[in-house]
């Protein structure tokens, strides 16, 4: 029987699970490297904590590490159903809410290593935790998509932490109530980038697709984003907000220090701005996480379904 301690929470209505003991030892390299050591060695362990019957599609995993940077109040490796992300922004906020829940750090500013970039925060009294995010830039602007049974798409290429393709062309209105319609368009969209080989700088895959447009109540933008595994964002996304500011920043839309307010699918909103980076923008993103439920997830041997469903035995 194998024990894993976990912390769970949702910011703005998405899912974090923060894994605070029971894992393998993953050595001591760099935040990149030990994901690459997770990949490799531990995936299994990865779909038996975000995937069914203990998971679902929209969890998204914390592994809570050791920093390599002495400076860092804590490291993070974050995950989700298919695999591995760069950074999270709604994560980040959970594990932040987390690491004060547990009484590891008190209202202030702290950092925290990722494998893409340390990232700074601040526990604000009032619970809200403010994001500097990693640097964000637009790579390609108005990219063209070809998506069959839809026509052509376009977009900017855009970096947040993770790589997203942001479009203002949508099938119906940014409301709950068409989220299957707005599921299978970003779908579709995801799967024609992979086709033709459409990538982020260095080839980065491309694996958040994001509708943009006018939030209904005009308080400011509502946006769809869909993740990596079939499983759309509840929240506003922090890294595909931070890639819309890199955006607006170099459409001059947005000026430096200048109030953002993005809206997610459910209504619920962050607030953005950013000061001017080498590259693109330095983002801030603001928002708020609630603890949802402390547990200690089983797995025994004999479970044929112990690592998830659709998981590798090792």
């Amino acid at each position: 029987m194998k024990t894993i301690h976990v912390i769970d929470s949702h910011t703005a209505g998405e899912p974090t699970r923060v894994v605070m003991s029971g894992f393998p030892d993953l050595g001591q390299g760099s935040l990149a490297q030990r994901r690459e050591t997770f990949r490799d060695s531990y995936d299994h362990w990865r779909s038996a904590i975000a995937c069914e019957p203990r998971g679902s599609d929209t969890m998204v995993g914390a592994l809570l590490l050791e920093p390599t940077d002495p400076r860092c109040c804590a490291g993070v490796i974050f995950f989700n159903n298919v695999g591995y992300l760069g950074m999270c922004g709604h994560g980040t906020i959970g594990l932040t809410r987390t690491l004060a829940h547990v009484g590891r750090i008190q209202p202030g500013e702290h950092l925290i290593e990722t494998p893409v970039g340390v990232v700074g925060v601040t526990l604000h009294a009032d619970g809200k935790v403010s994001i500097d995010n990693v640097e964000s830039y637009r790579f390609i602007a108005n990219a063209e998509v070809d998506v069959p049974d839809i026509g052509k798409i376009k977009g900017d290429i855009a970096w947040g932490g993770n790589w997203f393709f942001i479009t203002k062309q949508t099938p119906a209105p940014l409301d709950i109530a068409h989220r299957n319609a707005l599921s299978n368009y970003t779908i579709a969209v995801q799967q024609a980038l992979e086709a033709n080989g459409i990538r982020g700088e260095n080839g980065g895959v491309i694996d958040h697709v994001e509708i943009s447009g006018d939030a209904p109540d005009g308080s400011g933008a509502r946006n769809f984003v869909m993740c990596p595994g079939g499983a759309y964002d509840r929240s506003p996304c922090g890294t595909g907000t931070s890639a819309k500011i890199a955006c607006l920043a170099a459409d001059n839309e947005l000026g430096e220090g200048e109030r953002w307010i993005q809206q997610g699918i459910l209504g619920s909103a962050f607030e953005g701005s950013y000061r001017k980076g080498e590259r693109g923008v330095m983002p801030t993103i603001i928002g708020q996480a609630w603890i949802t439920g402390t547990a200690q997830i089983l797995i025994e041997e004999s479970d044929p379904l112990a690592w998830g469903i659709g998981g590798v035995r090792p």
